[in-house]
């Protein structure tokens, strides 16, 4: 309770809409997400957050509405997931939310009041470098993965793809939280910090033009010919997936009269690419699967890389792995999934979290996660190495990187998103290959069960048209092949570590100057003891 002149008063109210205008404002970025897709929305969708934490009353106000605007944005970029988690979504959300409490403590306290030139400069580099903080925490696999980081919502930008091909997404993020703080102080920063935010925009321009124009570029080297099969939705049963894998070996069939050269007739695939559980049933404890996969590929003169979502005869549990079969059966190569996705493909600590069974479609049984990434031989083609993921993998930038430092030619990314089939998830999904590409400097195939599939180039350009949700069809992209390295697959996550160390230096100096200013401030004198006087004393000795 505060006091004027040693009378209380009472605390001062906090006005109730701030609570609303906080989830609202931190909602707004998802626009700038497929499916609306408006990706210049994102340069200035932070801008109406910011403003209201700088003006919180207290750090403990920034810090509720931080928690509350993060869990906004948690929910809105992944409102799609009500259907499946229903209430859990919620939950979710709220404990996501709270990974925004540090970035909201830096705004208000570099943004707050009237910022000098010195601070306002200092919030250009922190407040970005709070934000992925918040990014790189909730990107651990289980609290859901890097799913809607601010950066892929500009993957259908050139000039952001070159960037990402330096930094990563994470580059292309940090570009983007620092021009909305520099708008949010020319907003509202008087003189010195208003000149430091237009230096600043200034500053993220002429960054994007100097990449633009000397980052090292992928060298075309040839061409891969990759048909992509997508049957659509299937309704589910018991025989749901015979169904669906007769299917796609109808849609593959389709493939087997075209030219090798190039006439009228169409192109021979060099490989065809079903998606995701597009086999319900193990091939060895199914011969007959294996050998009409089999047959398959010797009519279309190509090997398939199908995805096997059953329960192996050789090794326990549910695995979903990606298997190339050639005419003469599978061929030995395989990929186990890594990365589980979170109550859709296994339930974190179950014992605890198993109720979420009963409240949503989380999954009943876990399944197992492979031990190891795969590149695997495309027969016929010596020059050419897959770099196989499986769904939810094209969010991690790492698993990419990976695959290509160790010699992939080509990332394939196998998807199944038809729960989601309405909703923007989808569009979301398939949009993170362009990021992969770029960041990788190779060529990306997106196959989707059941749309949307697409593909882009090594420079995370568009392939051909993509395929829709509504597609039921077998179609043949002419996969630009590319060699050279980027700077992002030479040295990873640099910009991750420039801004972890700006947050580290910024702590330390901080911790040292509350050192500095504890041990100036004067210490009060202890209180002398009671004079004594001859005639206490005389007093005393009455008693």
């Amino acid at each position: 309770m505060l006091t004027v002149l040693g009378v209380p008063t009472a605390p001062e109210r906090v006005p109730w809409w701030r609570a609303v205008a906080a989830v609202a404002s931190g909602a707004l970025p998802c626009l700038a997400f497929p499916a609306p897709a408006l990706w210049w929305f994102a340069y200035v969708a932070l801008v109406p957050w910011i403003l209201l934490l700088r003006s919180a009353p207290t750090g403990r106000r920034a810090a509720l509405e931080g928690w509350l605007g993060g869990a906004g944005f948690v929910f809105a970029v992944h409102h799609w997931l009500l259907p499946s988690l229903h209430v859990f979504l919620f939950a979710l959300a709220a404990l996501l939310g709270l990974l925004w409490i540090p970035w909201a403590l830096l705004v208000r306290e570099l943004l707050g009041g009237r910022p000098g030139g010195v601070r306002a400069g200092a919030a250009l580099v922190l407040v970005p470098a709070g934000w992925l903080l918040s990014e790189l925490a909730r990107s651990w696999n289980g609290l859901g993965g890097p799913w809607g980081l601010l950066g892929a919502s500009q993957w259908q930008v050139a000039p952001a793809l070159r960037l990402a091909s330096v930094g990563g997404v994470w580059l292309v993020g940090l570009l983007v939280v620092a021009v909305n703080c520099a708008l949010a102080l020319i907003v509202t920063a008087p003189g010195a910090a208003r000149a430091a935010a237009l230096a600043g925009v200034t500053g993220c321009a002429v960054l994007t033009g100097a990449v633009w124009l000397w980052a090292p570029r992928p060298e075309v080297s040839g061409v891969l010919r990759v048909a992509v099969v997508q049957p659509g939705t299937v309704e589910d049963g018991p025989d749901g997936a015979e169904r669906r894998f007769a299917a796609g070996e109808r849609l593959t069939g389709t493939l087997a009269g075209l030219s090798p050269t190039g006439s009228l007739a169409g192109l021979r695939p060099d490989l065809v690419v079903w998606g995701e559980s597009s086999v319900g049933e193990d091939l060895t404890a199914r011969p007959d699967l294996a050998r009409r996969l089999a047959a398959l590929s010797a009519r279309v003169g190509a090997p398939l890389l199908v995805n096997v979502d059953a329960r192996a005869t050789d090794r326990p549990g549910i695995r979903k792995s990606a298997v190339l079969v050639g005419p003469a059966g599978p061929t030995g190569d395989r990929y186990d999934k890594m990365r589980l996705v979170p109550f859709g493909e296994y339930v974190p600590a179950r014992e605890l979290l198993g109720w979420a069974t009963s409240v949503g479609k989380a999954a009943d049984e876990n399944r197992v996660p492979g031990d190891a990434q795969v590149l695997m031989e495309l027969p016929g083609r010596a020059d050419v190495r897959l770099g196989p993921l499986v769904c939810f993998e094209s969010a991690f930038p790492d698993m990419s990187r990976r695959l290509v430092r160790d010699g992939a030619a080509v990332l394939i990314d196998q998807s199944a998103t038809s729960s989601f089939q309405d909703g923007w998830a989808p569009a979301q999904h398939a949009s993170l290959s362009a990021l992969r590409a770029a960041e990788t400097g190779r060529p990306e195939v997106h196959a989707a069960l059941t749309g949307i599939s697409a593909v882009h180039g090594p420079s995370g350009e568009r392939i051909g048209s993509a395929l829709s949700t509504s597609a039921r069809t077998a179609r043949v992209y002419e996969v630009p092949l590319a060699r050279g390295t980027t700077l992002y697959v030479r040295f990873g996550d640099w910009a991750v570590g420039a801004a972890l160390a700006a947050l580290a230096a910024y702590c330390t100096a901080s911790g040292a100057r509350a050192v500095r200013d504890s041990l100036r401030t004067p210490v009060p004198a202890p209180s002398a003891p009671p004079a004594r006087t001859v005639r206490g004393s005389a007093a005393r000795r009455a008693r």
